[in-house]
């Protein structure tokens, strides 16, 4: 289960013919439970279950009979995105089913969350194509309904098992997360499945119904260190205070890459970070990033540029989740450096907003490379959904 933003634009009703609404004892839309984050493992009290945290995008999936409804996090259909899940889900699962889950994109022995979102596209012929060259899977871990039958109110070590009794004929595409109740087994699960694309571990109380919308359940991820630096902002939306601070490391090549942001400070400290930056303003013609606008134009539709495909992660200059949001950033000299706190990396970036830690006069910028990351152990996927 990820956090990532689900997509907040796409095709307009014009565009999409209204999707069929299965008549099912839980319909949708249903908003699904969620995780609180904690620092620590939570010990074994009898009645937790541990799970992987699957990196994708959250789903319930209703199916009765043909019909077939993939519900989002925000309430917005993926139905139209994944046409492969849908046939899935009608060969795979009972005939009237609810069931909670995670959109995974298998890319051999590991996810990739980076093609998972390119799937996110208003043309129908590219999403068409998408789902043949770059098939995503969909991994279960939630019953809510079966036949008739509301599960919500069903503690969740019934629903569990409920879920398994559904598993014993399923094909490659829609799989069982496995799960243990061995806290010192899921603390091994959090230190080597990560290796696959898995970013942590999902606690939950086997006693507990299922609550939509709720942080009922727990979540423990990983958080790691890192010196970067910054190489420009973008204004906050409320006015000219810091929205957004923008980092970079360098690469093998000897080019700043941009490798993500951190965004989370009080009011106050945005504007006074604003006169903190101002003597480090640059002309955008003598960034690193320079060519920002040009090469993001040049790429629509490729993918990313990054130091492992030759090229320069750079800034884009438009969001693929908000077609409206301009992307465009105030250029630093890239001469300060930060810590910040990150929880795992998407092939050459932060996978999240990094987190703020403090100033690191005492490091040069051509010191900040990705050499200093630490790289989680490799684990093969099926060898987990195998569990």
């Amino acid at each position: 289960m990820t956090d990532a933003t689900t997509p907040t634009s796409g095709p307009t009703p014009a565009q999409v013919e209204p999707e069929p609404v299965p008549n099912l004892p839980v319909r949708p839309p249903v908003p699904p439970m969620l995780a609180k984050p904690v620092k620590a493992m939570p010990k074994q009290d009898g009645t937790l279950i541990y799970e992987p945290k699957w990196d994708g995008f959250r789903c319930i999936v209703f199916r009765d009979g043909d019909e077939v409804y993939l519900g989002s996090r925000n309430e917005r259909p993926f139905t139209r995105y994944f046409p492969e899940l849908v046939e899935a889900v009608r060969a795979e699962l009972p005939d009237r089913v609810v069931v909670d889950g995670e959109i995974v994109l298998p890319r051999g022995s590991q996810l990739d969350f980076e093609a998972l979102q390119q799937r996110i596209h208003p043309a129908t012929s590219r999403v068409r194509m998408l789902s043949e060259q770059t098939p995503a899977s969909f991994v279960a871990f939630d019953l809510l309904a079966l036949g008739s039958e509301s599960l919500m109110e069903t503690p969740f070590a019934e629903r569990r098992e409920r879920l398994e009794g559904i598993f014993g004929a399923a094909g490659r595409s829609i799989r069982l997360t496995p799960v243990t109740r061995d806290d010192g087994q899921a603390a091994e699960w959090f230190e080597t499945f990560e290796g696959a694309g898995l970013d942590g571990i999902i606690v939950k109380p086997g006693d507990q119904p299922y609550v939509p919308d709720k942080r009922a359940m727990f979540k423990v991820k990983h958080e790691r260190t890192a010196d970067v630096v910054i190489a420009g902002y973008r204004e906050h939306k409320t006015g000219p205070i810091v929205g957004s601070l923008l980092l970079g490391l360098y690469g093998d090549d000897g080019r700043l890459h941009h490798v993500g942001v951190a965004a989370s400070f009080p009011m106050a400290r945005r504007a006074e970070l604003v006169e903190e930056l101002r003597p480090y303003l640059a002309d955008l013609g003598e960034h690193p990033w320079g060519h920002w606008a040009e090469q993001a134009a040049g790429t629509v539709g490729r993918p990313t540029p990054s130091p492992a495909t030759g090229g320069q992660r750079v800034p884009g200059a438009v969001s693929r989740w908000n077609a409206k949001k301009d992307l465009s950033f105030i250029p630093l000299r890239p001469e300060l450096v930060i810590e910040v706190a990150y929880d795992q990396m998407e092939g050459d970036r932060f996978r999240h907003t990094a987190q703020w830690r403090r100033w690191r006069p005492d490091r040069t910028p051509r010191s900040c490379t990705y050499e200093q990351l630490e790289r989680p152990v490799s684990y093969d996927l099926d060898d987990i959904l195998a569990r």
